[in-house]
């Protein structure tokens, strides 16, 4: 089988090429990135002359491209987003243009090249925020996003279910919670927590930090997209949970016991505008229809996590400074 990753560089695209590369020998990826800020060529460099391994730098709403490329493969597996919910408040922009018209860009393809395999990664906040005591979401929670981010994820899921409806294009879905693990980007609220605490710093906390989330180990999500892509029903939509429902502040103590330090380093700063209290999910269908469930704890996954980061000091310190965004030029540009 050969799969087009767009948004194999990032931080779950990247892992899930390791995955797929390392556990099906006769498979082939491209790999479609645009290498914006989250694209990183270092998480791939395992790859560098692997045969079964092409990396194209483009943008998914290059229409040329896009189907010059869908047309070489059997399935294409959509990762790419931009997907960081700050960034999305101070300009928005660019999620609209990439999650929606990107998306659509592909989907335009994939039916053009002959209704091709579509398999969409999408995120639990299209379902916007629970209450403490309501219950997680599942596939028939209805939509309700709250940040320019969550919106245009949700407007590029309504768009790969019409093309399922319309033309009949063979998709599956996936809405998956917040993801931690090696090659995260350390803007995020585990890396960042972790890299800061190396490097002595303050850890910054939004408001009173009892927002919940549920985490899930990235390589975990990684094995149940396998699963969907293989033995998911077209049309479906699953989602992948880790059964880790933790306040941001219980994560922020449990990494600075990890590392040995001291809690006076926790500083609480203003909340995020729309920022949602709690996502959970259900992920009882991927369970009982194809025998997905997590199998790392959020104990061990923060353990191996914070022993990746504090292993692998060069790689987060070139993504802080900038350098990681040279690989391009050194490995492909000779």
């Amino acid at each position: 089988m050969k799969l087009l990753i767009t948004g194999g560089a990032g931080f779950i695209g990247s892992n899930f090429v390791h995955h797929i590369l390392k556990t099906y020998p006769d498979y082939e990826i491209i790999n479609l990135d645009a290498l914006t800020y989250a694209g990183n060529l270092e998480n791939l460099k395992d790859f560098d002359n692997e045969p079964r391994y092409t990396f194209v730098k483009g943008d998914i709403c290059d229409k040329a491209l896009v189907e010059e490329l869908v047309a070489k493969v059997d399935i294409v597996v959509h990762f790419a987003a931009e997907s960081h919910v700050d960034r999305s408040i101070f300009d928005s922009e660019a999620f609209v243009r990439t999650n929606v018209i990107g998306t659509h860009t592909l989907l335009e393809a994939a039916r053009k090249a002959g209704n091709k395999r579509f398999h969409h990664v999408s995120t639990d906040e299209v379902f916007g925020s629970l209450g403490a005591d309501e219950a997680p979401f599942s596939e028939i929670t209805p939509y309700d996003p709250r940040s320019p981010y969550s919106a245009s994820k949700a407007g590029s899921d309504h768009l790969v279910r019409a093309y399922f409806h319309t033309h009949n294009l063979p998709i599956t879905i996936s809405n998956c919670s917040n993801n931690y693990g090696p090659y995260h980007f350390p803007e995020k609220l585990i890396p960042l927590i972790i890299t800061n605490l190396i490097e002595g710093k303050e850890i910054p906390i939004y408001g009173d930090g009892l927002q919940v989330r549920d985490w899930l180990y990235v390589e975990d999500h990684c094995k149940a997209i396998d699963l969907i892509i293989h033995q998911g029903k077209i049309g479906e939509t699953y989602c992948v949970g880790g059964a880790s429902e933790k306040p941001n502040l219980e994560i922020a103590k449990a990494i600075l016991k990890l590392l040995g330090k001291d809690e006076g380093l926790i500083k609480y700063v203003q909340d995020r505008k729309g920022h949602d209290r709690r996502y959970a999910i259900d992920f009882s269908k991927i369970k009982s229809q194809l025998g997905w469930e997590p199998q790392v704890t959020f104990e061990e996954g923060l353990q191996k996590t914070v022993a990746w980061f504090l292993e692998n000091e060069a790689w987060w310190k070139n993504v802080r400074s900038g350098q990681y965004q040279e690989y391009y030029n050194q490995q492909y540009k000779k």
